[in-house]
């Protein structure tokens, strides 16, 4: 009988669609054949274990710049570390091209940062700023064909925003290209109102943020970008969507037809407004955009991932150290929200709280857990079936779950740059107790013990959802 590198035994094998009971040998990092009485060099026992595909977070940003006198936490290394940790494999951060930067070297920069610091692997979604006639006429599309096929385009924020005809020219090119518009959608102008309304009134505790940042702000932008898409014809990723109205309007838009694609994050699904509210400023741990609703947006959001509305579940892990003038305690975040920055880390604590929120509580099935955590992020992205899925020729990234095992979760179990979690506390059931990449150990029993330099660039192929709806001329 053939003989592979490392056999996985025993184990209940969830993909997205199936789950059976078997073995699985591995052979040059990758799965080489499911059956039964596999040998193999080494032997790992998964017996009453659950054996899952590796999680693919598509929604990352690590050593992003974040505006003066502000740096994020995590660099390639530690936001590669606490993804293995958490049983997630495969990691896309965002290039953001800064203003007056052209796109190739910034996108040479990352790669820099990145090479040999990672884990787990990395592919690169690309942020459009500032959409010139050189980017969108050159350099976007020979990036398409290098395998960058995705490109984030926002909203609102001071120096990313898009207006609506660059958004307009942005999805022109991904039409002509094949690319995936993935859309931060909240009004810019609306929260610059409201913003200064609630400074004027001296409302600048960090629980008003939420207040800033209405649903109506979101649902409208939410709205917008569904309709520029459709004047252009172009598939277009809603992410990070927070509540019932916004997520509303992408099944609106799903049920006529139209190629609208949805996203939620951990955020949405446990915490709320009221978490803003800490004595002090302990409410800028939980500041991100959008922010955290109510109990009942939290109920749209799961309902989303039941019906099928949002296809993706992603952690916008966005990481600053709290107690850190560089961070959320920076001089200026002191004296008002409107400049405490924006997001929370997630990147570890993703699959734990939808695996014991969802899957130990009877809210989903583990092949859904395995659809929106792995399977369905890779193949929207162009990289399934290498990965997302337990395949014969896909990679070895699997993950060993016990999911009976209980556990307090605290930042020390997840290990990023950061110096807090906002999931602190929360108890979990149900945790990744072994992390392949490639077939190599990356984690065993929460210990790190894979080499730095093993994770590796991914170029993708095009979303199979990149297609227009009706090819008709824009």
């Amino acid at each position: 009988m053939q003989e592979f590198d490392t056999v996985i035994a025993g184990g209940l094998v969830v993909t997205a669609g199936d789950r059976t009971v078997c073995d699985i040998g591995i052979r040059g990092g990758k799965v080489a054949a499911l059956g039964q009485g596999l040998t193999g060099r080494r032997v790992i026992d998964a017996s009453g274990k659950y054996v899952l595909p590796g999680g693919v977070d598509s929604h990352v940003h690590i050593a992003q710049p974040s505006g003066e006198g502000i740096v994020m936490a995590d660099d390639f290394e530690s936001g590669t570390r606490s993804a293995a940790l958490g049983g997630t494999t495969t990691i896309m951060p965002f290039c953001l091209q800064e203003r007056d930067v052209p796109m190739r070297q910034t996108l040479q920069a990352y790669h820099d940062k990145a090479e040999g610091e990672c884990y787990v692997d990395v592919s690169f979604h690309l942020i459009v700023s500032a959409p010139d006639n050189q980017l969108l006429g050159q350099d976007l599309p020979a990036l398409v064909e290098d395998g960058y096929t995705s490109f984030k385009i926002f909203m609102t924020y001071d120096d990313l925003k898009l207006n609506d005809r660059q958004i307009l020219d942005v999805m022109a090119v991904a039409r002509e290209t094949g690319a995936l518009v993935m859309v931060h959608a909240e009004n810019y102008d609306a929260i610059r109102f409201m913003t200064e309304q609630l400074e004027k009134a001296g409302r600048t505790a960090p629980r008003y943020h939420a207040t800033s940042r209405p649903k109506v702000a979101e649902r409208e932008a939410t709205h917008r970008a569904i309709s520029l898409a459709e004047l252009v014809d172009v598939p277009v990723m809603i992410v990070h969507v927070s509540n019932r109205e916004s997520m509303e309007q992408i099944r609106w838009a799903q049920q006529r037809g139209l190629p609208v694609l949805g996203e939620t994050c951990t955020q949405y699904l446990v915490l709320t407004e009221d978490d803003l509210d800490g004595l002090g400023m302990e409410g800028a741990k939980y500041v991100c955009s959008p922010p955290p609703r109510d109990r009942e947006s939290q109920e749209a959001c799961w309902e989303g991932l039941r019906t099928g509305v949002f296809t993706v579940f992603s952690s916008d892990h966005c990481p600053y150290r709290y107690d850190d003038e560089q961070g959320k305690l920076n001089p200026k975040g002191r004296s008002s929200f409107r400049w405490v920055p924006n997001g929370i880390p997630g990147v570890g604590a993703r699959l734990p709280i939808l695996f014991s929120e969802g899957v130990s509580k009877g809210r989903m099935t583990l092949e859904n857990f395995v659809a929106v955590t792995a399977a369905n992020p890779a193949r929207t992205y162009g990289l399934y079936p290498r990965k997302g899925t337990i395949a014969v020729g896909s990679d070895a990234d699997i993950v060993l779950w016990d999911p009976e095992r209980r556990v307090t979760l605290q930042h020390e179990h997840l290990r990023d740059g950061a110096d807090y979690t906002p999931y602190a506390g929360m108890e979990i059931t149900g945790w990744p107790v072994l992390t392949l990449v490639r077939g190599q150990t990356v984690v065993d029993q929460g210990e790190l013990v894979g080499a730095k330099g093993l994770g590796t660039y991914l170029p993708r192929d095009r979303s199979p959802f990149a297609s227009p709806a009706a090819r008709q001329e824009p």
